[in-house]
């Protein structure tokens, strides 16, 4: 308890603690749009239920691997080196990895598997042959509840992974970590209902969002092959992309109104 309160009156935890938030939603944008996006595709009874459930899941993985510090870094260790030397970056490093860890391998299959979804959702969402009350019968017979609670559970392994490497690697402090991920979840689990009603309202913003998720997947693959590609650039680009859709969004709205429609919602 001494511990706790020379921890809660020093300004450097507090500092970290916002921190550590920030980045903690930051990095969760990426796992709220995919739970987002699986949880329209069920009956509107189910959508909220399986946010909650998801959100829920997402933060009691990443309290676990917490408790497991030591195992998780160890993630980071090696498994085996394929012996193949890449060409050489510009800053005189190699450019490809060819030693792989744990954490390595579960990265690639969590990008390829965003890949693989993002890429199957917008077949559906493009498929002229079929037509939008036939893709509604589809989706609700192939996606039912369990299945949603599988993929969400993949994903949120591997965001979890990356979520709580990302902590480790900024401070020491395990009660602070502990704190800024229920912070973190908690304000996703505010946001879910509204991002998702936001998302399904709005056909063009499902196509942006899934091509998020493309890019998302593209960078894990990256990131388990070594090369890095810093978070700061693709958030920028998300950030770009969103405000030029929220733009687009506000025309149409304004175009509806001039003409005396109904207002776009």
């Amino acid at each position: 308890m001494d511990a706790l309160l020379q921890l809660a009156a020093d300004p450097a935890a507090w500092l970290a603690l916002v921190t550590l938030v920030v980045m903690e939603v930051v990095l969760g944008i990426d796992n709220l749009i995919f739970i987002s996006i699986l949880s329209n595709k069920l009956p509107e009874h189910q959508r909220s239920r399986v946010r909650r459930i998801g959100l829920s899941l997402a933060l009691i993985m990443r309290l676990g691997l917490l408790s497991t510090i030591a195992w998780l870094v160890g993630l980071t260790a090696p498994v085996f080196d394929l012996g193949w030397v890449g060409p050489l970056n510009a800053d005189g490093h190699h450019t490809f990895e060819t030693a792989f860890s744990w954490r390595d391998l579960i990265l690639i299959a969590g990008g390829l598997f965003l890949v693989w979804k993002a890429t199957n959702e917008i077949h559906h969402s493009v498929d002229t042959e079929a037509t939008e009350e036939t893709l509604d019968k589809k989706n609700i017979a192939v996606m039912n509840f369990g299945a949603a609670i599988v993929q969400i559970v993949m994903l949120d392994i591997v965001f979890s992974i990356d979520s709580i490497l990302t902590a480790v690697g900024m401070t020491d402090d395990l009660p602070v970590m502990i704190a800024a991920v229920v912070i973190a979840v908690i304000a996703m689990l505010v946001a879910a209902d509204p991002l998702a009603n936001f998302i399904n309202k709005n056909p063009t913003v499902v196509m942006l969002a899934l091509g998020f998720l493309l890019m998302i997947g593209a960078v894990l693959i990256a990131d388990g092959f070594g090369v890095h590609v810093p978070k700061g650039y693709i958030y920028a680009a998300m950030a770009f992309s969103a405000g030029v859709e929220m733009l687009n969004i506000w025309q149409r709205k304004a175009r509806q109104k001039r003409r005396g429609g109904p207002t776009l919602h």
